[in-house]
């Protein structure tokens, strides 16, 4: 079978959306706080040369450990996107804009 050049790439949305999933499954995690800002989604993907940043911004619940629920939204979004897209971040940024009932 002969090689096939080129490369496959994945949008930055389909990583945000990844990411999402992962923190999503994180308990404490209630959702994600808008921007309203245009164009500013509670999950942010930038690259640049090649490295990956991601920034969400959440909502928990009330009572949750913040330092922990925040370690496990890192752990767990990382793992997540190196399965699903092999991509490792540089860093995982969690802010913790709303906790609630």
């Amino acid at each position: 079978m002969a090689a096939v050049n080129g490369q496959a790439t994945i949008s930055a949305d389909i990583l945000a959306s990844y990411a999402a999933d992962a923190a999503r499954e994180v308990p404490g995690v209630r959702g994600f706080v808008e921007s309203p800002l245009p164009g500013r989604r509670g999950v942010r993907i930038s690259e640049e040369d090649g490295r990956f940043r991601v920034e969400l911004h959440l909502a928990v619940d009330w009572g949750a450990s913040i330092p922990e629920l925040g370690r496990s939204v890192q752990e767990r979004v990382r793992e997540y996107l190196g399965r699903m897209a092999d991509v490792d971040p540089t860093t995982v940024d969690v802010v913790v804009e709303e906790v609630g009932r």
